[in-house]
């Protein structure tokens, strides 16, 4: 009876056994994990097979050593608490998968500091390419990524210099469009609540955006009318009621982030108010769970999903070499839902 499943530590499965085993060549075991394209599809079963009977487990850490890069990517998002990155990270995850890559995914907690320690972290691993959601680094993350040579893709806002490639959407734009679309819809004094603008970079493009239609329309810069909060459904209730407190004209609240909006929303049914009658309430980002709340909030809606899949393959192209001409700069835009709130 054979004892191969059984090895440990040094005396562990190697890629010798599995051809042994398969009764082919260690070249056409390496060619058909490594290189499937150049087996027919019934040896890379017949190699698959035995891979799973027999327990191998490629060393992926020296193959790395000797091809210098891997068959790894890393995404970075700000939060995996955030259902907000879920879509991209699943656009993503989808098309690499078919290519046969691998997602390695982390969280940098919103600090531009801890993204530059998971960037070395990632390139250290000797990952191919690199998806980021920030699109404001530190200078050494600059540094780095221009010495490791690998593709980048920005994806949390449409910057005009991005690392490699952007793909995304304007935060400034988006925000600007829907305080014009709430002043076309009668609105007067329109109130903007955004997370912290110094620290969060497409925070601060959507306060930009509010201000320019405001300008546009001939409407003053009134601080009052703008809030900064934390993150969180508490956030959104408390900014809409200091709002009014403060500001008792205002008649629309626009919130730079769904579950503010939906903390806001609540609060005001708690309070017995009618949305839009005592004051309208609008979002950014088109949660599942806007279009069931009472009202049915409106909101911007952004292509997350597709941002995912698009930059998942324009970094399978430049991984693959099949780019030139290829815009480094990819606009997929956003939509304004209207519903009921406003």
């Amino acid at each position: 009876m054979s004892t191969t499943r059984g090895r440990t530590g040094g005396n562990a499965v190697r890629m010798i056994d599995v051809a042994r085993a398969a009764n082919v060549s260690l070249m056409t075991v390496s060619r058909a994990l490594r290189c499937p394209d150049k087996v027919s599809p019934e040896t890379r079963k017949l190699v698959l097979d035995t891979v799973l009977k027999v327990g191998y487990v490629p060393n992926h850490i020296a193959a790395n050593l000797a091809s210098n890069r891997s068959n790894v990517v890393g995404q970075i998002v700000p939060s995996i608490n955030n259902s907000l990155y879920s879509h991209t990270i699943k656009g993503t995850a989808d098309v690499l998968r078919a290519a046969g890559l691998h997602l390695l995914l982390a969280d940098s907690r919103y600090s531009m500091a801890e993204e530059e320690a998971l960037i070395d972290a990632f390139i250290a691993q000797r990952v191919c390419g690199l998806l980021l959601h920030n699109t404001s680094h530190t200078a050494r993350v600059r540094q780095v990524i221009r010495r490791a040579g690998i593709p980048v893709i920005e994806t949390g806002d449409l910057v005009r210099n991005p690392l490699d490639t952007v793909i995304s959407y304007s935060n400034f734009n988006a925000s600007r469009e829907m305080t014009l679309y709430l002043a076309g819809r009668g609105y007067q004094q329109i109130g903007f609540v955004s997370l912290n603008v110094k620290t969060n970079l497409r925070a601060r493009e959507r306060l930009k955006g509010y201000r320019a239609a405001m300008q546009s329309l001939g409407r003053p810069h009134d601080p009052l009318l703008c809030s900064e909060v934390e993150p969180g459904l508490t956030s959104g209730a408390h900014a809409m009621i200091d709002m009014i407190m403060r500001a008792p004209a205002v008649d629309a609240i626009f919130f730079a982030g769904d579950v503010l909006a939906i903390g806001a929303l609540f609060e005001a049914q708690r309070r017995g108010w009618k949305i839009p009658q005592r004051i309208a309430i609008a979002g950014f980002d088109d949660l599942e769970l806007l279009e069931h709340t009472v009202p049915r909030l409106t909101c911007l809606k952004l292509p997350r999903l597709e941002i995912g899949r698009r930059s998942a393959e324009r970094l399978l192209a430049r991984i693959r070499e099949t780019d030139a001409g290829l815009s480094r700069r990819i606009d997929l835009g956003f939509e304004i839902i209207q519903r009921e709130s406003t």
